[in-house]
């Protein structure tokens, strides 16, 4: 993950204010290490601001006067998510013309950050988030009503800065790469409306409490507009993205010998239905004999049908492959969040290997039952096939990986 780490990405030298105040607001799992590097890098300045991040990802040593770090819920926003909004806002209200405010996302940042529309309460927004996260609906569209239900959200944190330069620099984790859905875009222009919001909230007959089904229905809840005082003129820029990571282990197996097909970095599907896809494909691949890796990136969905199952995208990618490859030989696989945290489980993902199905046997597991509970957390647990990582202090989405050892 080193090709798309804050320490590689982030460019050398931030836009400080000249004259004024710069304040610099880092929200992500990736927060803390880019609020690192930006102190590295701020010419020997000491710049105050935020950190809000998950718990457990700001590294051992991390401080820095006038900067307050808050670890706040994720994936579903708690009260200190309502506390790091609050300041979040305030710091950027605290601005005047001549200052700037840098904004440095990586992927989170909707659950770290909330700050509920008027009349909705937190009890409110977490059973809608929990909701559209088990419904099968791409980030995009969960991303959509967040933005609707938000006071910061959808690009209200640039237009608090009021005159005060914004600028933002983000880690992508979004298929696209637009940045008005990482981590909600909470500095950057929202193109979607209250009418969006409310065909996904009935397309995937999300149950919402009257507040939110309220909130969705009033005009004052509609994003603001790119011309906006604060939005106007802003800048915003990927610093990397999944294209990034898919490019640089592309290049490291082509190095090893492997003929590489790289599927991009944008795939949607539904995860156990992708994993077999890829079964396919790579059984097809693997008829010449030659060494090849398939790599590819995006974000699979998982429609959850069991609310005490253990699992996440990456895992249920994982069992649908091995189940579909049934113990094709040759064939190793790896998918991984590159957070390092699939779904709400502590690992990043799982590998699948050519006896995975023969182990599971010989351990009594039923890949089909556990797939069917969403449970591939527990299967690949008993297996020892968890990929456990802790937090890789960066986020560009899901990482796929399959190696073809040709006869």
């Amino acid at each position: 993950m080193r090709s798309v780490s804050p320490e590689v990405a982030m460019p050398p030298r931030l836009p400080l204010s000249p004259l004024g105040r710069t304040a610099v607001i880092a929200v992500g799992k990736g927060a803390a290490e880019m609020m690192r590097v930006a102190q590295a890098r701020a010419d020997g300045r000491a710049l105050e601001g935020l950190v809000v991040t998950r718990p457990g990802h700001v590294p051992t040593g991390c401080g820095w006067p006038n900067v307050e770090i808050i670890e706040a819920g994720h994936p579903y926003p708690n009260e200190d998510s309502i506390r790091a909004a609050r300041a979040a806002l305030s710091m950027a209200g605290s601005l005047e013309a001549g200052d700037r405010l840098i904004v440095l996302l990586s992927g989170g940042g909707s659950a770290l950050l909330a700050a509920p529309a008027p009349g909705v309460t937190l009890a409110d927004k977490q059973t809608v988030t929990r909701a559209l996260l088990q419904s099968g609906a791409t980030i995009e569209e969960i991303n959509r009503v967040r933005k609707h239900l938000s006071q910061i959200k959808g690009g209200r944190l640039a237009v608090a800065a009021e005159h005060a330069a914004v600028t933002t620099w983000l880690i992508s984790d979004v298929p696209g790469d637009d940045p008005s859905f990482v981590s909600s875009g909470p500095t950057v222009a929202d193109a979607s409306s209250l009418e969006m919001a409310r065909e996904i909230v009935e397309r995937y007959a999300i149950p919402v409490p009257a507040s939110v089904a309220a909130a969705l229905a009033d005009p004052a809840n509609e994003t603001p507009t790119a011309d906006s005082l604060g939005l106007a003129g802003a800048d915003t820029l990927v610093i990397a993205r999944a294209r990034d990571a898919l490019a640089a282990a592309g290049g490291l197996a082509a190095r090893m010998g492997y003929q590489v097909t790289d599927l991009g970095d944008q795939l949607q599907a539904e995860a156990r239905h992708l994993g077999a896809s890829h079964a396919a494909l790579s059984r097809r691949l693997g008829r010449d004999g030659a060494r090849r890796a398939i790599v590819s990136g995006g974000e699979a969905t998982v429609t959850v049908t069991n609310q005490a199952g253990r699992g996440g995208r990456n895992l249920e990618y994982c069992l649908g492959l091995a189940m579909a490859l049934d113990g094709a030989p040759g064939v190793w696989a790896l998918a991984c969040d590159t957070d390092g945290i699939d779904g709400t489980e502590e690992a990043a993902g799982a590998i699948v290997t050519p006896t995975t199905l023969e182990r599971a046997r010989g351990a009594g597991l039923d890949p089909a039952r556990h797939l069917a509970e969403n449970n591939a957390y527990l299967f690949f647990a008993a297996l020892g096939d968890l990929v456990v990582t802790g937090p890789t202090l960066t986020n560009v989405n899901d990482f796929r990986a399959i190696l073809i050892d040709g006869g």
